[in-house]
């Protein structure tokens, strides 16, 4: 299996949104660009939601069934480790293998003087390709690389050989992801970690790096724009260089994780992608639930009053909730609208205040970053909010489908 230059991650906490999501996928292709969908859904996701990556798998295929997509779409078993990746071998067909807990921890010494063996050729000026930047590699350099990172693909391997005695050669596609790290991975330790990836034989077709920044849930970008488009270019570079040196795929690609909303950076890839002819991946996880809440509010009625609730009781359980996205997070609790407050709003105020729209005078990125970790709330509410999600299915979809199209793949590939 092979990925097309260009994919999108499309999250969708409930498996109702598929064929919207399709829809503004489908618009991109009857405007010039072929985008490949891939449903991705975490472990941490199914078992808040209580649902199993089967149910991401029927909604995909529907979803195509139903629109009539004849190109290829994806099921991401969305960041697996050992203990996760057997939930969803058999229903998925793109694994997200998530190297992050595994770096830093010290490889055996025998593997360590591999690498450093193996990567000597590499000692001196290192040219990348298009830039007029070198790197500069000295064998202290390859061993603290090593130390590093050598363990987390020693693991990636484990995982992928795991996927691969279940599924067979060629029957799924790798990305290997180091996006939630404390710090970004320089140009030449994202090269070392390449050469790592194809001595150990992984077909990674997308690498997730680790930007400067914050990628935080649902909301823009928070850092330096041109440190950003610095560290992307050289990414680019990095994996052009390394396809050429490694055996690795021809069609990696680099992977933005939390690549939703992130507007400011947007032009910066846009312009990149195209420099450098190459494919990019990003994730859009989360932000078709709050356009779900939107849709409600913006429905009246006992949507409103559902969205309302919602927003009550995360706002009573902000710890709880909050306490796994923290470092995705970034909400003032001063900047909070109390919920009585809250409940006096009209379904405009609501929806204005939680829609992504910089432009309007209503928009609090607290308050929406709130609400887009606090889904385990609507599980809460059960066949209520499943209900309510069928009975205004065409108000949402709308949201959905412009928050997609409009908002993402518009100002990205277009």
């Amino acid at each position: 299996m092979q990925l097309t230059k260009y994919s999108f991650g499309v999250g969708d906490r409930f498996a109702h949104q598929g064929k919207a999501q399709l829809m503004a996928i489908k618009k991109a292709k009857e405007n010039g660009v072929i985008i490949t969908p891939v449903w991705n859904k975490s472990f941490r996701e199914h078992q808040i939601i209580k649902s199993h990556p089967i149910d991401t798998r029927k909604e995909a295929d529907l979803a195509v069934r139903a629109l009539g997509w004849n190109y290829p779409y994806f099921v991401d078993a969305d960041h697996v480790n050992l203990n996760s990746v057997d939930t969803f071998i058999e229903s998925c067909d793109f694994f997200t293998i998530d190297v992050a807990d595994y770096i830093r921890v010290d490889p055996n010494e025998k593997d360590l003087a591999e690498f450093i063996s193996r990567n000597k050729s590499f000692i001196g000026e290192l040219e990348l390709c298009d830039l007029s930047i070198k790197l500069i590699i000295t064998e202290n350099k390859i061993k603290e690389i090593g130390k590093k990172y050598l363990y987390a693909i020693k693991q990636a391997k484990k995982i992928y050989q795991r996927i691969l005695e279940s599924k067979g050669e060629n029957n799924f596609v790798v990305e290997i992801s180091m996006d939630e790290t404390e710090f970004p991975q320089s140009p030449l330790e994202l090269f070392l970690i390449l050469s790592a990836v194809a001595e150990e034989g992984i077909p990674a077709q997308t690498i997730a790096p680790k930007f400067s920044g914050r990628f935080n849930k649902g909301i823009d970008y928070a850092g330096d724009v041109q440190l950003f488009k610095n560290e992307f270019e050289l990414d680019l570079a990095v994996l052009k260089q390394a396809v050429k040196l490694f055996s690795l795929p021809k069609n990696l690609k680099l992977s933005i994780h939390s690549g939703s909303d992130k507007f400011s950076i947007y032009p910066s890839i846009k312009e990149l992608v195209k420099k450098y002819d190459a494919g990019l991946h990003i994730k859009t996880a989360g932000t078709t639930w709050l356009e779900e809440l939107i849709g409600l509010a913006a429905a009246g009625g006992e949507g409103l009053v559902i969205a309302k609730e919602i927003y009550q009781k995360a706002f009573d359980r902000y710890d709880e909730l909050c306490g796994p996205y923290k470092s995705v997070i970034d909400i003032n609790l001063i900047k909070l609208p109390l919920p009585e407050e809250v409940d006096k709003w009209s379904s405009d105020k609501f929806s204005s205040t939680l829609r992504h729209d910089q432009s309007c005078e209503d928009y609090n990125p607290h308050f929406r970053q709130l609400l887009h970790v606090s889904y385990k709330i609507a599980v809460e509410f059960g066949k209520r909010f499943v209900d309510s999600l069928q009975k205004y299915e065409g108000i949402i979809a709308g949201n959905v489908i412009d928050n997609l199209y409009e908002r993402h793949i518009r100002k990205i590939f277009f």
